[in-house]
């Protein structure tokens, strides 16, 4: 497994727990996090840096989510799904590192492994409205 997929396995589970939290507590999650999920500098400074680019960009992400997912409000979305999408739209619209079709199949694959049985179609199908505004990999205009 590459680096740069270990750091978004790890970012997702990351994202995820912060979920139970409120976002003062980011510090003290994140350093039990790291103590139950050892990983080498490279693979942890890249997993802090997608989840920390995630939170810092949840409001912005989340309202393009919402207007991208039909038949759905995010409150009702698997809550390892809506994590998915969240990492995913970060890299897409915000990253600015990754090129846009590996942020979509990366997401694709983190569904199959961690979501339902439909999780992956539903991700991709989310993130393929989202790429419209990506197509070129640079930074959308939104924040």
């Amino acid at each position: 497994m590459g680096k740069r997929h270990r750091s978004r396995e790890l970012a997702l589970s990351l994202l995820y727990q912060l979920e139970f939290y409120p976002l003062e507590a980011f510090e003290e999650q994140s350093q039990g996090f790291w103590a139950e999920h050892p990983a080498k500098p490279e693979v942890q400074s890249l997993t802090e840096e997608l989840v920390q680019g995630t939170l810092q960009h949840r409001k912005p992400i989340d309202d393009l989510l919402a207007s991208h997912v039909e038949h759905w409000i995010l409150s009702r979305l698997a809550l390892v799904d809506l994590c998915i999408l969240r990492l995913a739209a970060f890299e897409l619209l915000f990253y600015g590192k990754t090129p846009w079709k590996v942020a979509i199949d990366e997401a694709i694959e983190l569904a199959k492994a961690f979501g339902g049985k439909d999780s992956s179609s539903f991700v991709n199908g989310v993130l393929d409205k989202l790429a419209t505004l990506a197509k070129d990999n640079s930074p959308a205009p939104l924040g």
